[in-house]
């Protein structure tokens, strides 16, 4: 009895890591963003992500500026993790806007999921 009372622990364990696998290979989130105007029709942005880092084969490996059709203007990409590092600031600079544009968007991307499908939205100044 008293092995059978330790193996259903064990499988309990088991199934629990199992359930928390594709917690980890959520979309990186971007918590904030801040934008200035270069004066030259180009803008900086910095960017706040969030993602579950866990080493070299899973985590959060850039984002990108897009405008209103998803067509990317630029891309700040990351060469390596911040697994102690959450939430981090990067920027990005000299990112080209068409005239007129009152908005862009930031997309987070990860390693292994690829690009999010969450956009946050930016008003230019």
């Amino acid at each position: 009895m008293a092995k059978c009372s330790l193996f259903v622990p064990a499988i309990a364990a088991v199934l629990v890591g199992l359930a928390a696998g594709p917690a980890a290979a959520a979309d990186p989130e971007v918590l904030k963003v801040s934008v200035s105007a270069n004066g030259d029709g180009t803008y900086t942005f910095s960017t706040t992500l969030k993602h579950p880092d866990t080493g070299w084969d899973h985590y959060a490996d850039g984002w990108s500026v897009e405008d209103a059709d998803g067509k990317v203007l630029g891309m700040r990409v990351l060469y390596h993790p911040h697994v102690n590092e959450q939430p981090f600031t990067r920027s990005l600079g000299r990112v080209a806007v068409t005239a007129g544009t009152k908005a862009v968007f930031v997309r987070a991307h990860c390693k292994v999921t690829g690009a999010g499908e969450e956009r946050f939205r930016v008003t230019l100044p």
